[in-house]
């Protein structure tokens, strides 16, 4: 049986993280997108990379005999204010794409049975984002086959809406916006994937699924239970007036009331993992339990056998062939030849050119599966990364979890937006490169 998936908007913030999903699931995908050479960096996996500018035609050999397709491609509605120009285009990449597809599609000999599609919730209300919605779904229209589309609620994850409001709140100064009294729909990244997989698998799923918890929120309420997370105050409201003079148009975001019931859910039996917004931002805001810490997560996967990948992690000599040559990182010391759990390593770095050591505990090891090594000393206030690998299409999948927290609390949280952030983001970027290099086919 043909197990293809082809999927747009894979590069963004849920594509990336719903692509690995089907390939954990066994899937083989074909990933639409500008860049081929970008997306084999963002979605590391042994995908078909296929260049596509979202409104040339499209031929019907990529869907032919697929399994389905999942299309979630479509121009940013909070990256800029809202021209005239800004708006054809916000447009033009959900409908014309949409067409294109859809007529490629009906083109095929065998074509794909299932089109799970993106929408969002903003169809419930008015102005620009309902009439963009409701154009968005009418091009839908002419896809013959099963098809179910997913009004996406706001989604809550590492990245996206929260990661761009997490500061303010951080340093104290978030706050309502407006009076508050506007309705939220929201979703965990986690459960927004799980709902596009279910989609994807169950024919009994109606064409319109609302892409919500089953618990919307109030933005008072979801200000309360923000800050409650992150241990903070809320004392800085934004007057409804401000964020019309900040955002023009785009406000509307902000300050529209969308609630959403999850019953087009809930009737199929469909299990979310975040029912609460508390359980929700726990699992991101406090991983672990750790409040204040930030999360990187990382994959990768490599063309070869994963004892043999395993391996090359357990020798902490080749932590410095794929560390970048800037950080000046060179093993000092440690506790036993081949890593184990109890091993203890020193290091010494350089960070921004500034001389720091480091001392590293094995805290977990899972021979060939996994291991964690946690920071007993260094620069972090907190460093756990967590590696794990898996047997999966030939080759082996990598994956990271980093949980760290800076020092010097909110100026820790400043200094890790301005630098932080993006120097961990380059190491393992650089990382990704070298291991790559290391395991070419």
């Amino acid at each position: 049986m043909n197990k293809t998936i082809v999927v747009t908007g894979a590069t963004g913030f849920v594509g990336r993280k719903l692509c690995l999903e089907l390939f954990l699931k066994g899937y083989e995908l074909k990933i639409l997108c500008r860049s081929t050479d970008k997306a084999k960096n963002i979605v590391p996996l042994p995908a078909e990379f296929i260049s596509w500018n979202g409104y040339e035609p499209l031929s019907s050999e990529i869907f032919e005999g697929a399994a389905g397709v999942i299309h979630l491609a479509g121009e940013s509605i909070a990256s800029g204010r809202w021209t005239k120009k800004r708006k054809e285009a916000i447009l033009k990449s959900r409908t014309v794409t949409t067409e294109i597809i859809c007529e490629a599609i009906n083109k095929c000999q065998t074509p794909p049975p299932v089109l799970v599609g993106a929408s969002a919730v903003g169809i419930y209300g008015e102005g620009f984002l309902a009439e963009v919605c409701k154009a968005w779904e009418n091009s839908y229209q002419s896809f013959k086959g099963r098809l179910t589309i997913v009004r996406t609620g706001v989604v809550l994850g590492h990245g996206g809406a929260l990661e761009k409001m997490l500061l303010p709140f951080r340093l104290g100064g978030g706050g309502k916006l407006g009076d508050g009294k506007q309705w939220m729909s929201w979703i965990h990244i986690d459960d927004l994937v799980k709902i596009y997989i279910h989609a994807l698998e169950n024919s009994s799923t109606p064409e319109i699924v609302d892409g919500v918890s089953p618990e919307p929120v109030t933005n008072k309420e979801f200000t309360k239970i923000l800050t409650k997370t992150l241990g903070v105050p809320a004392i800085i409201p934004v007057p409804k007036f401000g964020l019309k003079l900040i955002f023009g148009e785009m406000s509307s975001v902000l300050l529209d009331s969308q609630k959403v019931n999850a019953d087009s859910l809930l009737n199929q039996n469909f299990t979310y993992s975040y029912n609460t917004l508390e359980s929700a931002l726990n699992s991101l805001l406090r991983p672990d339990g750790h409040k204040g810490a930030h999360v990187l997560e990382s994959y990768q996967w490599v063309n070869e056998d994963k004892e043999k990948v395993f391996c090359f992690f357990s020798e902490a000599e080749n932590l410095e062939v794929i560390t970048p040559p800037w950080l000046n990182f060179k093993i000092t010391k440690k506790s036993h030849d081949k890593i184990e759990e109890g091993t203890l390593i020193d290091y010494k770095l350089k960070i921004k050119g500034v001389p720091a050591t480091w001392k590293t505990l094995i805290s977990q090891w899972s021979e060939t599966d996994s291991f964690r090594d946690s920071q007993l000393k260094g620069p972090y206030s907190k460093w756990e990364h967590t590696h794990r690998f898996i047997s999966i299409q030939g080759g082996t999948l990598m994956t990271d979890e980093v949980i760290y927290k800076a020092p010097m609390g909110p100026i820790g949280y400043v200094v890790n937006e301005i630098m932080i952030k993006k120097d961990v983001s380059t190491i393992f970027k650089f990382r990704n490169k070298k291991i790559k290099e290391i395991f070419a086919d």
